[in-house]
């Protein structure tokens, strides 16, 4: 007698997801991707032009809506809106965020930038996902997945206020997960190390290649869709046994010591 396997669909087609930030970079390259596989995406960034541009380029299915992240009512009324939209809510990425590198004596101005930091990528991250939470609870394969960083695992010299904020979505992950874990919701975690986006743009090629070289284990920088795949993996209906996690997409710079 043979024991038969259970068949776990690995399709998207007809979810809907909410990317934020998505108007470049990673959240550009999540909502393509998603789009591609056949969900309807709502494309949203603080820039609506931005927004539209892209949801014309990932095809008919995706819509843009401006959204800052760091207002609350925003939130509320724009999730609300994306649901109506849409007819529900499936998939959430929690992608936005700021540079935030500041030094420690920087004045006023270190509070200006530490605010803005958790404000955006950390305090936003729970407001989108119990916005969303009456529509997830509707799906049959509800998924959250955050995007943090290797900052949230390590940290780098000068840039505390981001590091702080990347650490809580960690951490924010995992109590999400237990809270909503008896309710089927999965919550995951992405880490991404060095990417080629818009807050590493200004880092020089030279540079870049330096430090890939000496810090990666693939001795290079990554690109957003390689982010956007590991994204894509985590909200499949067949990922429903995972949760809770934490995943450096990174290239290996945390594993690697020398």
């Amino acid at each position: 007698m043979t024991n038969s396997i259970p068949t776990l669909s690995r399709s998207i087609v007809g979810r809907v997801a909410i990317v934020t930030g998505a108007a470049s970079g990673m959240g550009r390259a999540t909502a393509l991707l998603f789009a591609s596989e056949g969900a309807k995406v709502a494309v949203t960034d603080l820039d609506l032009a931005a927004c539209q541009a892209v949801a014309a380029e990932a095809g008919p299915h995706a819509r843009a809506f401006a959204l800052d992240v760091s207002d609350g009512d925003a939130i509320k009324a724009v999730v609300a809106d994306i649901a109506a939209a849409f007819g529900g809510i499936d998939i959430l990425v929690n992608n936005a965020g700021v540079s935030s590198f500041c030094p420690l004596d920087a004045g006023d101005d270190y509070d200006a930038i530490w605010h803005r930091a958790i404000a955006v990528m950390l305090t936003a991250h729970q407001r989108m996902v119990r916005a969303a939470l009456p529509w997830l609870r509707r799906s049959d394969a509800d998924r959250i997945v955050n995007i943090a960083s290797t900052e949230g695992l390590g940290a780098t010299p000068g840039d505390t206020p981001y590091v702080a904020a990347k650490t809580g979505v960690t951490g924010l992950t995992r109590g999400l997960a237990v809270d909503l874990g008896k309710e089927g919701i999965t919550v995951n975690c992405i880490c991404p190390g060095p990417i080629r986006t818009g807050m590493t743009d200004k880092v020089p090629e030279e540079d870049k290649a330096i430090f890939a070289k000496r810090r990666t284990a693939l001795r290079r920088y990554g690109e957003p869709q390689e982010v956007a795949h590991v994204t894509l993996s985590l909200v499949l209906p067949a990922a429903s046994y995972i949760t809770g996690a934490v995943i450096p997409v990174d290239g290996g710079l945390m594993a690697r010591n020398a």
